[in-house]
């Protein structure tokens, strides 16, 4: 659910493929799956469509390791800020009947948030309110999985005060969608549940997609995992915390079906679907822009509690693909990357995770601390065992795979770094990016 822009975080642009155009196929994605799931980098589904028509669906890996029990298709993820668009959705929804306006501001609801008179519906949908988001408290991880009442939970934007002048530019803060979730349960006199069944899963039959995590003893139900060492369970974020920020659950074949009806007006007309995707310094209205050449898809990303996902509608060609993962050590826009290729024709190689083993002595001579003065970013490079893992400051730390004796590499984040003993430095590159580290 938090929006991290820290280097090793960057989602990147799509790279260019490499291998001859041909058609798509299931194959080649049942490929990219099994070197996935061979390699244990990766657990979860991904559904791809056109129109209607479901072109793929496959599910690997377990959706409870301490039970063995494998997912499957029917298997439902915590889906983070992709729960943005569908409150988007409802919220422009509830334009169309007459019950809001797009410049109503905050203060019709919450007169005690900062600048709530200047605030209007539209920047809330498009993160250009200012208004602070609990998720960046420094404090969050201490009571994000504790209930939190609406009082609560408004008391700490007020606290956290304006950020910027709203309307002055865009900056994403998943308090937005806990106001508008509040809104829109106040317009309604109905909670968001209900909201999110009568108005999206109903009229679309979305069968396997709910607000908030299923109950613990639900068949379809996933853990969630973060790989450091090995993979460890993730605790779980309670509802009442992202609520339409982030809280809904799902699965891709739901997702594609979902994102397919928004962009064939089965939801919401054809002129507030145009409103939904007038993408201003990056932002829509519960959309961003993802491109692919000269293919431009609307979506959103999702991650919370371990789960991450994307789910994308190309109108040129009407795909939609839409995965969702809940054990991720592999990058999430490769596996969109590879999809999308296929799908237009422009393939992607498999991907090479063999990797090497390195001796005694090659991994001593890697452990340390690399700083780069611009910017002021630290990388500590440690070991346990034959593995080696890399931290930077402040942020989790993760496992880095050797290539070949100086380099080593990082799936999910799409990071390789590559290593120059005799000079004591290492430079790593991430989706275009360089920066050079000294010991």
């Amino acid at each position: 659910m938090k929006r991290t822009t820290v280097l090793l975080f960057l989602l990147g642009t799509l790279s260019s493929p490499i291998l001859k155009a041909q058609e798509f196929t299931p194959v080649r994605m049942d490929s990219l799956m099994a070197v996935m799931d061979k390699n244990n980098v990766w657990m979860g589904s991904i559904a791809i469509s056109k129109g209607d028509q479901l072109l793929y669906q496959k599910a690997i890996g377990y959706a409870d390791l301490a039970q063995k029990k494998k997912a499957n298709i029917h298997t439902r993820y915590g889906i983070g800020s992709i729960s943005k668009t569908f409150t988007a959705t409802l919220v422009l929804k509830t334009i169309e009947l007459g019950k809001l306006q797009l410049n109503q501001t905050l203060a019709t609801y919450f007169k005690s948030i900062p600048n709530a008179e200047k605030i209007t519906v539209s920047q809330l949908l498009n993160h250009s309110s200012g208004v602070h988001s609990v998720t960046d408290d420094k404090d969050y991880l201490t009571w994000n999985t504790k209930p939190q009442t609406e009082q609560e939970l408004v008391e700490r934007i007020i606290k956290g005060g304006a950020e910027f002048a709203p309307g002055s530019k865009h900056e994403y803060s998943n308090s937005n969608y806990i106001l508008l979730t509040y809104i829109l349960e106040k317009v309604w006199k109905k909670d968001y549940a209900s909201l999110l069944n009568a108005y999206i899963c109903r009229p679309l039959k979305l069968e396997h997609t709910t607000f908030g995590r299923p109950q613990s003893n639900s068949s379809d139900l996933s853990e969630s995992y973060r790989y450091t060492k090995e993979w460890s369970l993730e605790p779980h974020t309670d509802n009442s915390v992202p609520l339409g920020a982030g809280a809904v659950w799902s699965t891709p074949t739901d997702l594609v079906k979902f994102f397919n009806g928004l962009f064939h007006h089965k939801i919401i007309s054809a002129a507030s679907l145009e409103e939904m995707k007038k993408i201003d310094q990056g932002y829509g209205l519960g959309l961003f822009q993802l491109p692919f050449y000269e293919h431009i898809g609307f979506g959103h990303t999702g991650g919370i509690d371990g789960y991450s996902s994307v789910a994308s509608h190309f109108d040129d060609d009407n795909y939609t693909v839409a995965l969702i993962s809940n054990a991720n050590n592999y990058n999430n826009n490769e596996i969109l990357k590879f999809s999308l290729g296929e799908l237009y024709k422009k393939p992607f190689p498999l991907p090479d995770l063999a990797e090497i083993q390195l001796t005694e002595e090659e991994i001593s001579s890697l452990v340390g601390e690399y700083k780069s003065e611009q910017p002021p970013i630290q990388i500590n490079i440690t070991r346990d065992g034959n593995k080696v893992f890399g931290q930077v400051v402040g942020q989790p730390s993760f496992q880095l795979k050797p290539k070949d004796r100086n380099t080593l590499v990082q799936p999910q984040f799409g990071v390789k770094i590559v290593f120059e003993r005799s000079d004591n430095k290492m430079t790593l590159y991430q989706n275009g990016h360089t920066l050079v580290l000294k010991k």
